[in-house]
Formats: C-alpha cells, structure tokens, sequence
C-alpha cells in the first residue's frame, strides 16, 4: 500500500489498523531543540479519543502515546520521532457479521477489489482510529509553529449551521460543550439532533470551521504546492471529508470582482479577506480560514440492503459502537492536519532566499 506519508520537510508516516496491537507513526524533519511538551500533546489526544461523550463512540482508549526515539530530555534531537498507541477496547466480534459483506458507501468495497483481501475488523487500515496518529505529529507541529494558532470548531450538524463568521464568534468557548461549536445555544440544538438521530440508529454529518492566526506572510509555492492546494489536500485526506472551500469559498462566485477584491491598506493588510489569507498560493499574513465537510457515517444501526464478496444482494445491520456524529471528536483532526501543512512549508520557505 502506497500513500501512508505527508509532507516534504517535516513528513509524517503511519501504520496501523483500527484492530491491530497498535497504531503509530515516524516523524521526519522535525528541528532539533523544540521543546516537547507532552502534556499538550495529550490534550488534544484526549479532544479525538472515542468514548469522551455520550455523543460519541463508546469505545474506551487512553490514547496514550508512548515515544521511542527522536526525543531527548524532553528536547527533539533533530532525528526520527516515532511513537505507537496501543489499541485495548478493539471487540473484532462486531465485525463477524460483515467479514463477506461491503457496507454501503464505505471502504470495504474498494478495498476488497483494489488489494484482493480486506482487515473487515473496524475497517482495518480505512478505520478513523488512524487519525490519532495525526493528531499527535500535528500537535508537535503546532509547539514548533509557535505563535502561530490553529483553532477549529463545529460550524454546522446536519442543517443547523453558525451563520456568524468566525470573527464574530468567541472561539474560547468551543470546548465549553459536547459538541465543539463556540455558540452555547446552537451547541445543545446540536447535540439533542445528534441524540436523536441516534436513537434512530442514523447518523449525521456537518462542517468544521479552521482559523489559523498569526501565520507569516510567504508561506506556500505558486504553482503545483499551493498553500490553499496543500490545505485541501490534508483535509480531504480525513475520513469523511466530502468538501473543502476557503476563504469567500463558493459563495465568492456570487460576488463581482470590485466587491470582492481584498484592497490593501497602508501597512500591507487588506480591508477584506475574501481570499482567506492567501493570494497566488502563498500566504499574505491575514488570518487563514477554511470550511470543511464531513459526510454522516456510513455503518448505521439500521437494516439496508447491500451485496456481498459473490455480488449477491443480501441485508445487513451494523453492531458494536459507532459514533452517530463524526464532527465534535474531527476538530483536533483537522486542526493536526492544518498545522502539519504549515509546518512543512514553515521548514520549506527557509529554502526561498538568503
């Protein structure tokens, strides 16, 4: 299998499936001299763990990460950092059911007929559980992109959505509920429709919202490795993700050309920012901010008919635990994968000039 590795300068390569004695990853390119700070990188480990909510997977995992090399005295040593987290709460019985069965609209299908086997045990390599291990390589990337911020937040559940633009929000209080979304009173509007949809044995999808602040100008290359090209490309990698627009997005095709122009200021900032922080694919010093959409989970508590490994239309029910709603434990996935993008082009534009 190809494509387990992201990025240039500061690259992170996975392994591991949902059901598997572990997970883990190698980070290359990271400085030496960062100092790690491990407790940070568990926070936002426990912001993605299953079983955190009663509106999420109840899968049970510490999620901790436990390092073996690149990391010395509490400082990185400018070598391999490579890391594993333990698998313990995996119930491969609840697969039994679908070991010859293709859930609709989920990797099994693909998977099957691409490589001619399938790990059927929590989706195997396709499983989300292996975005754990982004969370952890973007969270070092976040301490070496300091004071650069990269906060997300839950912008939309089903058809409940923030009509307030970020700037009009307090994203301190994004982790003040359940749900992730910095607005109190549409944060329980969402949560009782993921419970309800729940009880349904449905899912539902939704949008994350980023804002990355403090980001220097210059950042990105204009031409194949576009910033907003590189940012769109990690996010479509998470599971789920259906959809990606920055900036004024899609609704800036409904706009002329004289109100949407960013017009400068004296000190180089625009007025606007329909651009989204970037301009040519590279970035302008204004804050960067991007939507993106996740599609509801596919296996569902409910019976559908679907086709097994022989192409007969059979019926089939999910078991085991399934989050109803992807969205709330996403925010840390897409924040890890924003900075990781910054990261490595951080480590790339030393290259620029002298």
């Amino acid at each position: 299998m190809a494509g387990n590795t992201f990025g240039k300068a500061f690259k992170l390569t996975t392994y591991g499936e949902s059901h598997g004695k572990a997970i883990g990853g190698i980070i290359d390119g990271c400085p030496a001299g960062l100092e790690i700070d491990f407790e940070f990188i568990q926070h936002d480990m426990d912001r993605r763990k299953p079983g955190q909510s009663k509106i999420t997977t109840q899968r049970k995992e510490s999620d901790e990460a436990e390092f073996f090399s690149g990391i010395f005295k509490g400082k990185a040593t400018g070598t391999p950092i490579s890391f594993q987290i333990q698998n313990k709460d995996h119930k491969s019985r609840d697969y039994d059911h679908i070991k010859s069965i293709y859930r609709p609209n989920h990797a099994d299908f693909t998977y099957d007929k691409k490589y001619g086997n399938r790990d059927y045990r929590g989706g195997g390599r396709s499983s989300a559980r292996e975005t754990a291990c982004r969370v952890v390589a973007g969270n070092i990337a976040k301490q070496l992109l300091s004071p650069v911020q990269v906060s997300a937040y839950v912008s939309a559940v089903g058809k409940l959505e923030l009509t307030k633009s970020y700037s009009e929000l307090d994203l301190s209080q994004t982790e003040k509920n359940l749900v992730r979304c910095p607005d109190g009173a549409m944060a329980e509007k969402m949560e009782a429709l993921i419970k309800k949809t729940r009880k349904k044995g449905d899912t539902v999808g939704g949008k994350i919202t980023c804002v990355m602040k403090n980001v220097p100008v210059g950042l990105g290359e204009p031409v194949f490795d576009k910033l907003h090209a590189q940012l769109g490309k990690a996010m479509l990698s998470i599971n789920a993700v259906k959809g990606f627009e920055y900036g004024s997005g899609f609704a800036g095709t409904k706009m002329n050309g004289s109100a949407h122009n960013d017009l400068f200021k004296e000190d180089g900032t625009t007025e606007s920012n329909h651009s989204g922080g970037i301009q040519g694919g590279i970035s302008n010093g204004m804050d960067i901010y991007f939507t993106v959409a996740f599609k509801p989970v596919a296996t569902l508590m409910q019976k559908q008919k679907t086709i097994n490994d022989k192409g007969e239309t059979v019926e089939m029910q999910g078991k085991g635990r399934h989050d109803p709603c992807v969205v709330p434990r996403a925010v840390p996935i897409v924040e890890a994968m924003a900075a990781l993008v910054l990261a490595d082009f951080s480590l790339l534009k030393k290259t620029d000039r002298i």
